[in-house]
């Protein structure tokens, strides 16, 4: 019989954290960028990482790294970095090329408790991250006009508060979600996230992971 697990542990693992989180510029110079993206088994009991390493001025690859393995933690809305992060850890301690800074095909600080998947990671690597998700999870805004570079920003629906950011990353293109992670502020955010999309509606960097971990897990399970 399984072990009933006890959300109310991770929910103070998350508020604790969160409060170590830097909301503003905490870097240097960043000449690199990377992707990170998980994709499952269609019984979503296996998981494969996979983390991109591109140079910021060309998007040129640098270095890619992945890590596979049998998922223990069970899919539960708000709590995906406590299912993905095992993987991701293994992942950037493979790499050999430190990137400066990480984007995540998930939430940051756009979250219920204001740490999604890429706050977390942030927090775990102390490198400084940005979430960028294709879907909605919290916040209210106003849609923002069909040219690339067009964005809203999105409010905390209790307090009001700026949490993120609707942006067009393409003409006429659904916009994507981004919010802080760790270590950069928002306005950074956005502009890393634009500077990025190179004629596609999701940044080169997570699309490429993406694309690298489905072919990854396809041929791992056959």
């Amino acid at each position: 019989m399984k072990r009933r697990l006890d959300i109310s542990e991770f929910t103070r693992l998350q508020r604790e954290l969160g409060k170590k989180l830097i909301l503003t510029d905490y870097f240097g110079k960043i000449e690199t960028v990377a992707g990170a993206d998980v994709s499952f088994s269609k019984d979503g009991r296996w998981g494969c990482a996979g983390v991109m390493v591109f140079s910021l001025r060309g998007l040129e690859e640098i270095e890619r790294g992945y890590s596979a393995g049998k998922i223990e933690f069970p899919y539960i809305p708000g709590f995906l970095s406590f299912r993905e992060s095992p993987l991701l850890l293994e992942v950037f301690k493979r790499l050999k090329v430190r990137p400066d800074v990480v984007i995540f095909d998930g939430q940051g600080i756009a979250h219920p408790r204001r740490f999604g998947l890429a706050s977390h990671m942030g927090i775990l690597l102390g490198i400084p991250s940005i979430g960028c998700a294709k879907s909605h999870l919290i916040g209210n805004w106003n849609e923002p006009c069909n040219r690339k570079g067009c964005f809203e920003y999105l409010y905390d629906p209790k307090d009001g508060s700026i949490i993120g950011a609707v942006v067009r990353t393409k003409d006429l293109v659904k916009p994507l979600f981004v919010s802080q992670g760790h270590m950069v502020s928002l306005e950074t955010a956005i502009n890393l996230v634009l500077k990025c999309t190179d004629g596609f509606r999701i940044p080169k960097p997570t699309r490429m992971a993406h694309t690298y971990t489905r072919m990854l897990i396809k041929e791992l399970l056959r």
